[in-house]
């Protein structure tokens, strides 16, 4: 139960807010997607701060769910420690439950628990955004990608990733709504 409570607090530090005020920037959550996240910030103050908020998003969790994993928990109780991440990352407390899609989170959960699969998404991720410069429509297939992935590398952690990608997946309910009307936000200068 510990770990959880890590977890989630861990999780609910929002890295674009802190890294866009250490720069003397406003807070991504009123301009742009009005989202913390890497893409917003990659959008609104281009990709030095996005990739120093890719990084903290991604290790902010990593010690919970690390913790979870070198003491011997079973995989679900290690799937609700980084859950627990990704929910605090999405709906933080002392941030009035308005956080990040939890995409660079995940893939640092990712990263500890199955590290072929957060590779493999990773790289899913990179050119489809490369290639389609959308960074949702990115998210969006690799979070698909995922659990296949997942299945075929690390079965007994299957429907630990699937709920991870769900999440990811619910999270981009606008940017799905978007992507259909074709108002979906490229990156910066593209």
């Amino acid at each position: 139960m510990g770990w959880i409570v890590v977890g989630y607090f861990s999780g609910s530090w929002l890295a674009a807010l802190s890294v866009c005020r250490l720069a003397g920037l406003g807070d991504p959550r009123r301009y742009g997607s009005f989202n913390p996240g890497f893409s917003n910030v990659l959008r609104l103050y281009g990709p030095r701060l996005a990739a120093f908020t890719l990084l903290l998003d991604a290790l902010k969790g990593m010690p919970a769910v690390l913790g979870a994993k070198l003491m011997s928990c079973p995989v679900w109780l290690q799937g609700l420690v980084g859950l627990a991440v990704l929910l605090g990352h999405s709906f933080p407390l002392w941030h009035g439950f308005r956080g990040g899609k939890a995409v660079a989170s995940a893939f640092g959960v990712l990263l500890v628990l199955v590290p072929k699969v957060a590779l493999l998404s990773a790289v899913i991720w990179a050119l489809l955004a490369w290639r389609l410069k959308k960074a949702s429509m990115a998210s969006l297939m690799s979070a698909l990608a995922a659990p296949l992935i997942c299945a075929w590398l690390a079965p007994e952690y299957f429907m630990v990733v699937g709920g991870f990608s769900l999440l990811v997946l619910t999270r981009h309910g606008l940017n799905i709504r978007r992507l259909r009307r074709g108002e979906e936000p490229p990156f910066r200068g593209s």
